[in-house]
């Protein structure tokens, strides 16, 4: 049987995610709603407008099998609508996808089912958050409570920039209702790593192991952003702490998730903070989606056919599938991203290079790109590209991925990327 693909989101994710699954010999043609510059068969369907998509799916027939990219899709309960018209999506519902979409349900969520993370408290009442940050001792992290593209959570070193975050986000509301409650929990330090999974509501099938780089600046510095690049695998998470992970983390989501009825299918991922001292993980945060950029490095690994795992985890079939193969070699994603990124920035400048001879190993997949009324690809996003090269080992990796980055611009000195992607998997 041959199927058709709807790839919902405009991202690096969803064009990787594409990519991959246009391999599988059993997809004849896929669709990206709305996509972007560099994706093809676009179709003029917001991410958000789930009546659109729907109708959209149901004109595609039986054969279509959604996969949901963006969390605002998951939030806007996407996967409940399709399932209410009997159509196939990849995806959690909206209750499961307040693992994500809401930072005091999660806090709450894995205090209940004894999932290792920072100490915390929650607050709608910004005097009383101030109250507790007054009486703390340790740096803190401060989180709007709701979604805000990965730039809602801000790391403090001290109590007076806890108490500006609070202003920040409950007093001058800079995400909105976001922020109308947050979470203010202890800040963990060691090395973080990213553990996705695809589960099928029962069944945890694990990914290879990645890391991102949420700061903007080189050396982790600056505010954070949805991610300046990542690679794959993470050296930190060896089969130990892999096991710990699963054991520890994944298991028990899945697990009370089935209690509450409430079965969690879809992409999970956990993003871990491995302690530097006892090398036991912490959850910093739960995402109920691939993660981007962590999903570009992941795919150009996989071995094996992604779609046929969806598939069989839209069937609840996960537990009768191999485990997943991985080419063993490293994979670096630099973002190129518009300068002045997570803040303002310029849009519709023209990209060069896009062309160029990049080699078999590397993939230019596009994010925040359009195309003009001349079929020009410009920039319409912070996050523009996202530049993955395969290597024997993560050295030759980096050296590929950077090599391709180089032969790519935008405007007069319009584009900034970070020089330090995955250096720490060299050490």
């Amino acid at each position: 049987m041959s199927d058709t693909v709807l790839v919902i989101g405009s991202g690096g994710r969803e064009h990787a995610l594409g990519w991959k699954l246009s391999q599988s010999p059993r997809v004849k043609k896929i669709y990206h709603a709305p996509g972007n510059g560099g994706t093809s068969e676009n179709v003029g369907i917001r991410h958000n407008d789930v009546g659109g998509l729907v109708n959209f799916a149901k004109k595609l027939g039986v054969d279509c099998l959604a996969v949901v990219g963006p969390e605002e899709s998951l939030s806007l309960g996407v996967v409940d609508a399709f399932a209410r018209e009997g159509l196939r999506i990849f995806g959690p519902t909206k209750q499961a996808a307040m693992l994500e979409s809401s930072k005091v349900f999660a806090k709450e969520f894995m205090k209940s089912a004894g999932i290792p993370t920072a100490a915390f408290a929650t607050f709608s009442d910004a005097r009383k958050a101030k109250d507790y940050i007054k009486g703390q001792e340790g740096p803190l992290v401060v989180k709007a409570d709701g979604l805000a593209a990965g730039k809602g959570v801000i790391v403090c070193n001290n109590a007076a920039e806890a108490l500006e975050a609070i202003d920040s986000i409950m007093v001058r509301k800079g995400f909105g209702t976001a922020g109308a409650s947050v979470v203010v929990e202890e800040r963990l330090s060691g090395e973080e790593a990213s553990f996705i999974a695809l589960c099928d509501g029962k069944t945890i099938m694990p990914l290879a192991s990645s890391q991102d780089h949420k700061r903007v600046f080189d050396g982790d510095k600056g505010p954070n952003t949805g991610g300046m690049g990542a690679y794959s695998p993470a050296p930190v998470v060896d089969e130990k702490l892999h096991d710990m992970i699963l054991n520890r983390i994944m298991e028990p989501v899945v697990k009370k998730m089935q209690a509450h009825k409430t079965p969690f299918v879809g992409f999970l991922y956990a993003g871990i903070m491995v302690n530097e001292k006892t090398g036991e993980p912490s959850v910093l945060e739960f995402n109920a989606r691939m993660g981007d950029p962590e999903c570009q490095p992941i795919v150009m690994r996989m071995k094996s056919d992604l779609y046929e795992y969806i598939d069989a985890a839209v069937g609840g079939r996960l537990g009768s599938m191999p485990p997943i193969e991985w080419h063993d070699q490293t994979a670096v994603c630099v973002v190129m991203a518009s300068r002045g990124y997570p803040g303002s920035y310029k849009k519709g400048e023209m990209i060069e290079g896009l062309g160029s001879d990049f080699g078999p190993d590397t993939m230019v997949f596009h994010a925040g790109t359009a195309k003009d009324s001349q079929g020009n690809v410009v920039t319409a996003g912070g996050r523009v590209l996202g530049v993955t090269s395969l290597g024997i080992d993560a050295r030759r990796a980096i050296d590929n991925a950077y090599s391709a980055v180089r032969k790519i611009r935008w405007g007069e000195n319009g584009h900034y990327y970070r020089t330090d992607i995955a250096r720490r998997a060299i050490h």
